[in-house]
């Protein structure tokens, strides 16, 4: 049918050339032709040239419709017939040409055929400019040369097919041009070689299969796809043959099932490609026929091929190489598939990242013979292969065949693996390929491996299973494993992941006794390896590299490791990878060798040192080191101190100049204390005595400056009783002061007045809670602190009672009211350690009472209590103060009186409660020998007494003074015969004495008395027992838990050098303060919790001796001296904690850094302090 319309055509109808039915046996008529032009077509007709239906149904006709505006869509049809006999085989389609957009479009309506639709040429001028073959249509090009160019695109979909050339000559060469071709769910079939050159080509579920060679070769195959290339949903391109896959842009092998594999395979020229999950890249092909064309391996020439070291640079396909897939001139490879090749050869990449599904592999496809390959004996046993490793041996009935030998170089390893047999054996192993990745003029950039790359030998096991088919008998089943492959690495750097491994792993032998396969050779020849300041790990290995032997079976021996190489390492690195020599070596040759790093001479490591990593290692000595902490400095690892020392010439040097500036300091010091303190010292004290021996210039002779040198004999006049507190002044027990007067003050006081006195002075006394509480932590965190806060809070317990008494008090106790009006009446007053505290009473201005006050003799029984708990902050003492000094010249010599004062005070220092009966042994000796003899020529006696004073059974100590009364008579009677020997006995301008003693003769208070014991029980409200050396052996003392610390301290004799004492007690307090300075610069040097530990524990204890040590030295006054150099003592004894503390964090640093040592054999043993 021919139309040609010149303006307007309208198809509501039909337009038919369909070809005849054939009936039930006959076959349809094929559809005739149908051509129209016209300018503008509407309507929605039909036109047909379909085929007719029969047993055979008839092949579709051909359609062109030239039409150049077409407003509706006419349906055309051109498909074949049914075939009734063969309904899977319906006549072939027709043709419809759209002439104005020149689109051929070939379609068979969906009924399947296996006919043809012939194509026998394209036309050149115009082109056309799309082919669609669709819904089962099959189009075939026969001619044994020819060019297919389209303008636009080529699209197979549906089923459709297209074929190239005759199955039986396919050795045509096709060329296919257009800028698309798009697959779906169809093939293209090409008998021979296509060169395609498209810009883009996409495949979804389709195939494109070359078929060429036998035993006419043919060329080789080109795809070139410059911009997309696309393979997905289980996409195939096949070549038995050559193929070259070219392109500019992406190639992506999506995901499973998806294909590009030939007998030889060469992509490149690609930007990226991407081998995706499932999709495999191979060559050869897995299981090739004898029609497939073979590449051939050179399995018995030994040395590198040129090609593997300087590969061409066009990336053709060339049969005379060695490659059987290789990819060249892609900057990115991304392989999370398969890639697998006999040679597998990757030039000139940039970057190549195996993830961890992907696997790049030459596994078994090397060489079934081969250099070293095994042996094998008559009954099927087999010796391994050898290649890096040697193949494992295998012996039957004492008969023994040796491996192969290992073949190949080491340090550019370019081999095959071998095999363990020849292609006559069945079942033969084939060793490992080749795996080149890179060249020396191209390396890689990066390679990152997170999966694998493999060229392992292949074991007997595996190949049996793969090839049963060809097992005839079971005496095969002990041939030997095939030798591991190579893996030549050009590269920059390279990354193994935790999952990745690098394989050469030769293959086990047989199950009857196979030898195991030797492993191969893997080597990385690393390009620009950075050096020095600008070193980069090259190499970054978590996973793992295989080079083992394969396993043997049975009698057969496993086979030898591979080799792992690396280029030759520049100077400072070592090892396959060319890491840093080791710290504490040094490398100044080239090579890889670990032997090369030589250990730095250990003279030039100063102690206190390591040798540190330096970046691109060390090429030379000396090597660098580093102090083991940022304490110690360079260059010699030496601490703060240490650096003082040896900057002032090393340690006995700095010894003499240290020892030079401290007695410089100290004559400074010691200046400044004879200016400052002993002068005033000297205007404020009394002249001592004629003939006395006491010196008031230095305040540690505290026996002799204890005694004070004054005398107020208008105050003692007047004085009528002294009054003890009760109790030491303690937290826990207070002073206080008993109820009812005593009768001494009964004519003074009034009794009810006096016991409300008693209550309030009780009350002043007592402490607050809070005050002990403190006391109790302080003395667990530092007992000098508690100690001093101890002593402040008496101080100021004692001021309040004076001040209560002196002002606040209106004295209504006492019955003179002139008393009570001058407050003159009472006073309160402590000894200086503030243990033992009194009350004196006195008669008010000029208030006279019959035997008021008494004079001595009258007193007698005398009872003085010492100061002081016998403790070592406290010591016992006997406390002299104005009363008791001119009461006592009133019957003895001053001279006399202060020496028994100062001599019985040395011997109370060394009585220690704890131990009072041992203690109190040489205070009754020294009475007896000493002091009584002397006194009883002055009529006086006097003895050690223990008084119970409190309800707590705290007992106090004391002196019983009392005259005896030979010598008052004999006193008397001599001042009765004349006044001479008396005053010789008695000392100048002393007749008042003698009156007085006189006048006591007439009492019968003295007289009446029958021991001293009555003298002492006669007070009604005291208890308590004279201690002689019987009575002291009988004595009962508390002991506490926890009491302070007692020292042994021995009186010193005075001497007459107080400067030179004071110097050396100045050098000793400054050397104190420079080793504790210089302690702490030391322990700075350790560690600044070793400074916080030494000073916290106890708290400031190391810091606090000096200045309590400076604020003895320059107190005023004796008696404060003593207190003060006391509490001294005390820091210093408590510091000793702190001493302690510092030697064991000195003890376990020394101890850490020489385990260190062990651990780093380059860490120098520290040297302690």
């Amino acid at each position: 049918v021919r139309e040609d319309v010149r303006e307007f055509l309208v198809l509501d109808g039909g337009v038919f050339a369909d070809g005849g039915s054939g009936g039930n046996k006959g076959g349809g008529g094929s559809g005739g032709s149908v051509y129209i032009t016209a300018y503008r077509m509407t309507g929605s007709g039909v036109i047909s040239a379909c085929g007719g239906g029969g047993f055979s149904g008839g092949g579709g006709g051909r359609i062109s419709v030239g039409v150049f505006s077409r407003h509706d869509e006419a349906v055309i049809y051109a498909h074949g017939g049914v075939s009734s006999g063969c309904p899977d085989n319906s006549g072939a389609a027709g043709t419809f040409y759209d002439a104005v957009p020149r689109s051929l479009i070939i379609s068979n309506h969906n009924l399947s055929t296996d006919a043809d639709t012939v194509l026998m040429d394209f036309p050149n001028q115009p082109l056309w400019t799309n082919v669609y073959v669709r819904n089962q249509a099959k189009v075939s090009v026969p001619l044994l040369w020819s060019r297919v160019q389209v303008q636009g695109q080529i699209k197979l979909e549906t089923g459709g097919a297209m074929s190239f050339g005759l199955a039986k000559y396919a050795s045509s060469e096709f060329e296919l041009l257009a800028e698309e071709i798009l697959m779906s769910d169809s093939v293209i079939k090409v008998y021979g070689a296509l060169r395609m050159s498209v810009k883009m080509f996409l495949m979804w579920n389709s195939q494109l299969r070359v078929t060429g060679g036998g035993e006419v070769p043919v060329a080789t195959s080109l795809l070139e796809a410059s911009n997309l290339l696309v393979l997905k949903g289980s996409s195939v391109i096949h070549s038995n043959a050559n193929l070259g896959v070219h392109g500019q842009g992406l190639l992506n092998l999506s995901g499973a099932g998806d294909r590009i594999e030939a007998q030889r395979v060469v992509l490149a020229l690609f930007y990226s490609i991407h081998v995706g999950p499932g999709s495999v890249l191979r060559g050869p092909l897995e299981n090739a026929t004898s029609e497939d064309m073979t590449p051939k391996l050179f399995c018995d020439r030994s040395g590198c091929p040129r090609e593997l070291i300087h590969p061409p640079e066009d990336c053709n396909v060339n049969s005379s190489l060695s490659f059987t897939l290789q990819i060249c001139r892609v900057e990115d490879i991304l392989v999370e598939g398969l890639i697998e090749g006999s040679i597998v050869h990757l030039h000139r990449a940039r970057n190549i990242d195996v993830q961890s599904s992907g696997k790049i592999s030459a596994s078994g496809l090397g060489c079934i013979g081969g250099i070293g390959r095994g042996m094998v004996m008559g009954n099927g046993l087999g010796s391994g292969a050898g290649h890096g490793g040697r193949g494992g041996s295998v012996c039957f009935n004492g008969t023994c065949l040796q491996g192969g030998v290992a073949y190949g170089n080491a340090d550019l390893a370019c081999e095959l693996g071998s095999g363990s047999g020849n292609d006559s054996l069945v079942g033969s192993t084939a060793g490992g390929g080749i795996i080149v990745m890179g060249s020396i003029g191209h390396p890689l950039l990066t390679l990152s491996i997170d999966g694998s790359v493999t060229a392992d030998g292949a074991s007997f096991k595996e190949v049996e299973k793969e090839k049963h088919h060809r097992v005839e008998t079971s005496s095969y089943g002990g041939l030997g494993g095939g030798s591991g492959g190579t893996i030549l690495l050009f590269l920059k750097t390279l990354t193994v992941g935790e999952n990745g491994t690098l394989s050469i792993a030769g293959g086990n032998g047989g199950p009857k006794g196979g030898g195991g396969g030797g492993g191969g050779r893997v080597h990385f020849h690393w390009a620009d390896i950075p050096t020095g300041d600008l070193y980069q790990h090259i190499a970054t290995i978590h996973g793992s590299i295989v080079n083992r032997g394969g396993l043997g079976k049975g009698q057969g021996s496993a086979g030898g490791n591979g080799t792992l190489s690396g280029k030759a390492c520049p100077r400072g690195l070592h090892g396959v990878f060319c890491e840093e020599c080791p710290p504490g070596t040094y490398k100044n040759v080239t090579g890889s060798d670990e032997s090369l790093c030589q250990w730095c001479p250990i003279q030039e490591l100063p102690a206190r040192a390591y040798h540190t990593k330096v970046r691109g290692g060390v090429t030379e000595t000396p090597c660098p080191y580093d102090c083991i902490s940022d304490r110690y400095h360079m260059p010699h690892c030496y601490t703060a101190f240490e650096e003082l020392i040896y900057t002032f010439g090393g340690p006995w040097l700095f010894g003499l100049l240290l020892l030079v500036l401290l007695f410089l300091l100290a004559l400074v010091l010691s200046a400044a204390r004879m200016r400052f303190v002993s002068v005033d010292e000297l205007h404020c004290a009394a002249p001592p005595q004629h003939g006395s021996q006491i010196d008031h210039s230095f305040p540690f002779l505290e026996s002799l400056n204890e005694v004070l040198e004054t005398s107020r004999v208008e105050e003692s006049e007047s004085h009528v009783h002294r009054m003890y507190f009760m109790g030491p002044n303690t937290f826990s027990q207070p002073w206080h002061l008993p109820h009812s007067p005593p009768e001494q003050i009964k004519e003074i006081v009034c009794e009810g007045a006096f016991n409300r006195f008693v209550d309030e002075i009780n009350v002043i006394a007592t402490y607050q809670w809070w005050e002990g509480s403190v006391y109790s932590i302080l003395s667990l965190l530092a007992y000098p602190v508690a100690w001093s806060w101890q002593q402040w809070r008496r101080r100021l317990k004692l001021q309040r009672l004076r001040e209560f008494v002196r002002s606040e008090y209106d004295h209504a106790c006492l019955r003179s009211c002139r008393s009570r009006a001058l407050y003159e009446g009472i006073k309160v007053a402590a000894t200086p350690d503030l243990i033992l505290a009194y009350v004196d009473f006195f008669l008010g201005g000029d208030e006279k009472r019959s035997g008021l006050p008494p004079p001595l003799c009258q007193r007698f029984p005398l009872a003085i209590l010492f100061g002081g708990d016998g403790s070592y902050m406290a010591p016992f003492s006997l406390h002299i103060d104005n009363i008791l000094d001119n009461l006592m010249t009133q019957a003895i010599r001053p001279t006399a009186c202060n020496r028994l004062v100062a001599g019985l005070n040395a011997q109370l220092r060394l009585v220690r409660r704890g131990c009072l009966r041992k203690t109190f042994q040489p205070v009754l000796w020294w009475l007896e020998s000493h002091a009584n003899p002397v006194l009883q020529s002055f009529g006086i006696r006097i003895d050690l007494a223990l008084f119970q004073t409190s309800s707590c059974d705290y007992c106090q100590y004391g002196l019983l003074v009392y005259a005896t009364e030979e010598n008052i008579q004999h006193a008397l009677a001599e001042s009765r015969d004349g006044g001479l020997e008396t005053q010789s006995l008695l000392g100048p301008n002393n007749d008042h004495k003698v009156k007085t003693m006189a006048n006591c003769t007439k009492e019968p208070l003295v007289c009446n008395y029958q021991s001293r014991n009555e003298y002492f029980l006669r007070p009604k409200r005291s208890s308590g027992v004279i201690l002689d050396f019987n009575s002291l052996k009988m004595l009962e003392e508390r002991r506490e838990i926890c009491f302070p610390l007692f020292l042994f301290l021995h009186n010193t004799k005075p001497i007459g050098h107080q400067d030179l004492v004071g110097l050396l007690i100045s050098i000793l307090l400054l050397g104190d303060l420079s080793m504790v300075l210089l302690t702490f610069l030391q322990l700075y040097s350790i560690s600044m919790r070793d400074v916080l530990l030494v000073l916290l524990i106890l708290p400031l204890g190391i810091l606090l001796p000096f200045p309590a040590g400076i604020n003895a030295l320059f107190s005023h006054g004796p008696r404060r001296s003593a207190g003060l150099a006391r509490l001294y003592a005390l820091w210093n004894v408590t510091s000793l904690i702190n001493v302690g503390v510092a030697f064991i964090c000195g003890y376990v640093h020394s101890k850490s850094q020489t385990s260190s040592s062990k651990v780093w054999p380059d860490l120098q043993p520290w040297i302690s302090m």
